[in-house]
């Protein structure tokens, strides 16, 4: 997991062949006035979804986990609210995977919270498992870059 401001996203390009690409997009673009939906930039292997989610509490934000994508999350509008639980240590070790969706979710509260505002991002890799979305008082626009693992 990681968690940065936007003015070093740059730093973070050779961690990943596709990143780069997802920056340019993010720099040459007002993800503001991106439509609701995912749009593709280079087919499967990368593209953008901007989601507005309704508040969530600690207790209804599921960990979640995804095999295939690695997460880069740029809130747009709103203060988020990350959970974090390393992927090994979410439960129950056997829960389903939706291989349509690329998503396990797990129970319980994650163990470690993180606020994460407009001109900040996250990313979160398959090994991470996070609870998205947890505001207690406004929708949360975002912009979410998956990238194939």
């Amino acid at each position: 997991m990681v968690i940065d401001r936007l003015e070093n996203i740059e730093k973070y390009t050779l961690l990943h062949p596709l990143f780069e690409q997802a920056i340019d997009f993010l720099k040459s673009h007002d993800l503001h006035s991106l439509e609701i939906g995912k749009t593709e930039l280079k087919g499967k292997d990368l593209l953008v979804n901007v989601a507005q989610t309704n508040p969530k509490e600690k207790e209804n934000a599921k960990l979640e986990t995804h095999k295939d994508y690695i997460d880069i999350q740029i809130p747009l509008s709103g203060t988020e609210i990350m959970g974090y639980t390393a992927a090994q240590d979410c439960l129950p070790v056997d829960a389903p995977y939706n291989a349509e969706k690329d998503i396990t979710f797990f129970e319980g509260l994650a163990e470690d919270y993180i606020a994460v505002n407009p001109g900040m991002f996250s990313i979160f890799f398959p090994q991470d498992g996070h609870a998205p979305c947890i505001s207690s008082n406004m929708e949360i626009k975002k912009a979410i870059f998956k990238v194939k693992a």
